[in-house]
């Protein structure tokens, strides 16, 4: 079959899906009306969420499979990938510096959605056969929204999550890894595959505990030894900051003059490219972050909200930064390659700016170190997304063939070209997005009134068990999420062996 027919639709459809009339208004806006409807939260409690996820990083007492910080630093594992090293140079490549503002701005928005998203991730989170919490937009969007709309949209997450799951968290994530230890220490791709499919396997029988534990051990590691290698770089050029700084803010209104063989952006490819990989890198909106947070051991939805809110400070507000100026500073998004007076690869860029910014081979050592980490810690976190829908779908009894047969899907991904497949998952991506951010907007109500009662009660996040089941007595719904009623298969209505219709039609909340 000839690809390039399937490619052009493919292309088409991602131009029209990420296009300035569809997602993008809509993944913004969203973003902007939750910040205003929570009353600007990411601002005022970016300090105590860090504390309670990274510092406490547990709940004592509370349900749920895996801590706070480790259901953070999953989310954070699928989250910090390739996108944060190729997505950012490719967004910088094409749409100029200015793009790195709309990546900004599209992570402080997204703050509020990645709050929004997580705290329903856990407010209606189930039960499953084996006594697992599962999650996600799958549960919350036919829960929370009455009718055939939730359904749908539910169903339609499921499906496009566990088709995206195959391309953005595994395929493309293998390739980046295989191709760049191949191109840094000439290892064939084939023995690539196999070792990263092996220990991918090792790690997913193990389940989220298992992952878990590993995420929270890598992810923490590798975004330090990746942003020290920035800072040293933006240290050393630290006279070439300011004007990097003024040419990020100017160029994201007014586009890009042509550069070597680059012809340049216009202002609308400039904010397109910037919040389409700012939502590749950040996930906000995207409904993939609240299906770890889900699985947190967390005493009040609000707190892993909060907690899991700082994520997108975390991937976008630094990682995402200290690449993009890396890039700029060094004058890379402007090179141009010498032997064909075009622009530099964008694949190339950030491996050019660390090269060029450190001693020997320091730079090329961390940018492909990095982008290993990064990109098999992104296949662990999405199995989990993958699984977690499978298990909606299709129930727990394919759980672990889901397991086995998305390690084996690896080694293809590290073995064979994947330009259908990159194309492929910006749609699947889009359309993952969709049903999500229409449920978020739904269901802000709810999410609005809940989070002023708790932070009214603990605005500083430090309430114990006990405090919290006080001030909550009597709320909607408190009683039947305490008691692990949203438990079972939510083609049954979520019912857990036992309960009635009443109970399940109790736990539908309003969605003024």
């Amino acid at each position: 079959m000839d690809p390039t027919p399937l490619q052009d639709f493919l292309d088409a459809a991602s131009s029209i899906i990420w296009g300035p009339f569809l997602l993008i208004p809509l993944l913004v806006g969203t973003g902007l009306y939750l910040t205003i409807r929570l009353g600007g939260l990411q601002f005022l409690k970016l300090g105590a969420a860090m504390r309670l996820g990274i510092l406490r990083r547990k709940d004592a007492e509370a349900e749920g499979d895996i801590s706070q910080f480790q259901a953070l630093t999953t989310a954070l594992a699928a989250t910090v990938g390739v996108g944060n090293i190729v997505g950012v140079a490719t967004a910088i490549g094409i749409g100029g510096p200015g793009a790195l503002f709309w990546m900004w701005v599209t992570g402080l928005v997204g703050m509020a959605s990645k709050y929004t998203e997580a705290y329903l991730g856990v407010r209606f989170r189930a039960t499953d056969d084996a006594g697992e919490k599962s999650g996600g937009p799958q549960y919350y969007l036919e829960r929370g929204i009455r009718g055939p709309l939730g359904k749908v949209l539910a169903l339609a997450f499921a499906i496009f999550a566990v088709i995206a799951c195959f391309g953005i968290g595994n395929m493309t994530q293998g390739n980046a890894i295989s191709s760049n230890v191949q191109n840094s220490w000439g290892v064939p791709v084939w023995v690539t595959g196999i070792v990263l499919t092996v220990v991918t396997a090792v790690v997913l029988v193990g389940g989220i505990k298992s992952i878990g534990r590993v995420t929270a051990g890598l992810v923490p590691i590798m975004i330090v030894f990746y942003v020290l290698g920035g800072l040293y770089i933006l240290l050393v050029n630290i006279v070439e900051l300011p004007g990097a700084l003024a040419l990020i803010f100017t160029d994201a209104f007014t586009g890009t003059a042509a550069v070597g063989g680059f012809a340049g952006s216009a202002i609308i490819i400039v904010i397109q490219y910037g919040v389409a990989r700012g939502l590749f890198s950040n996930e906000s909106g995207l409904g993939s972050a609240p299906i770890a947070a889900a699985a947190a051991q967390t005493t009040h939805p609000v707190r892993q909200g909060l907690v899991s809110m700082t994520q997108t400070f975390i991937d976008t507000l630094i990682v995402v930064s200290f690449t993009g100026l890396t890039i700029i500073v060094t004058g890379v998004w402007s090179q141009t390659d010498p032997e064909t007076g075009e622009q530099i690869s964008a694949a190339l860029m950030t491996g050019q700016a660390f090269t060029h910014g450190l001693p020997g081979q320091w730079g090329h050592w961390i940018v492909t170190i990095g982008l290993v980490l990064f990109a098999y810690s992104t296949i662990l976190g999405w199995s989990y997304y993958g699984e977690r829908n499978v298990e909606r779908l299709f129930g727990r009894k394919l759980v672990m063939p889901f397991r086995v047969l998305f390690s084996l899907i690896v080694f293809v991904g590290c073995t064979v070209e994947l330009d259908l497949v990159w194309a492929f998952s910006d749609v699947a991506n889009g359309l993952m997005a969709l049903p999500n951010l229409i449920g978020l907007l739904v269901l802000s109500g709810l999410v609005a009134r809940e989070t002023r009662h708790y932070l009214k009660h603990d605005p500083k996040l430090t309430a114990t068990k006990a405090e919290v089941e006080a001030f909550m007595a009597g709320r909607p719904g408190w009683e039947d999420w305490k008691a692990g009623d949203l438990v079972g298969s939510s083609r049954n209505r979520g019912l857990r062996p036992g309960a009635t219709e009443t109970q399940a039609r109790t736990d539908d909340v309003s969605t003024e």
